[in-house]
């Protein structure tokens, strides 16, 4: 065989094996992607138009998350939180809206608290999805009947989920700073 053949031969063996290694590398960060936004993966991507689009937003979350610094809350803050919400559990009784409007309030001043920026609803979500991907979905349904609520489209059933929509995220917010807590 003359050696413009082996060569030949040698250039495609290279270009498969980096196809190959480069399939790999994709799948391992897509895998790990899944492993850590969880459900969150699933949604992102069903709303991208590509598989690859949705990675990457995932990862602009990631570095967006990595400039903040994100703290646990000092105990005496937890514990006047914990009461903040056992006070407006105890209002949902007699006026349910004024109590879901309170917890929003409450959850973005936990979350100010522990370095995540408040702006606008959507940003605080995908902030929040980076390190509660769990329940960022309980989150948006909070929200989601809290705003029905606003143009009278919501009744106390609808309230009640939204309370306790809320309150998967308010616990996680302050038990997570509990385990870091322990942690150190």
């Amino acid at each position: 065989m003359s050696t413009w053949i082996w060569v030949a031969i040698v250039v495609i063996a290279v270009i498969v094996v980096l196809g190959v290694v480069a399939v790999g590398l994709r799948s391992s960060r897509s895998r790990k992607l899944q492993e850590r936004f969880g459900p969150e993966y699933d949604r992102v991507a069903a709303d991208a138009p590509t598989k690859r689009e949705a990675e990457s937003e995932l990862r602009e979350r990631e570095k967006r998350r990595d400039e903040f610094e994100i703290r646990p809350l000092d105990p005496r803050d937890r514990d006047r939180y914990r009461t903040q919400w056992r006070d407006l559990q105890a209002e949902f009784v007699d006026e349910p809206a004024t109590a879901v409007r309170r917890a929003d309030a409450l959850i973005q001043n936990v979350m100010r608290d522990r370095g995540y920026p408040v702006d606008d609803f959507d940003t605080r979500a995908a902030d929040l999805s980076v390190d509660h991907p769990r329940v960022v979905e309980n989150y948006r349904a909070g929200h989601a009947i809290a705003t029905r609520n606003e143009s009278g489209n919501a009744g106390t059933e609808d309230l009640r989920q939204a309370l306790m929509h809320y309150r998967a995220l308010f616990d996680e917010l302050l038990e997570t700073a509990d385990r870091e807590e322990a942690h150190r």
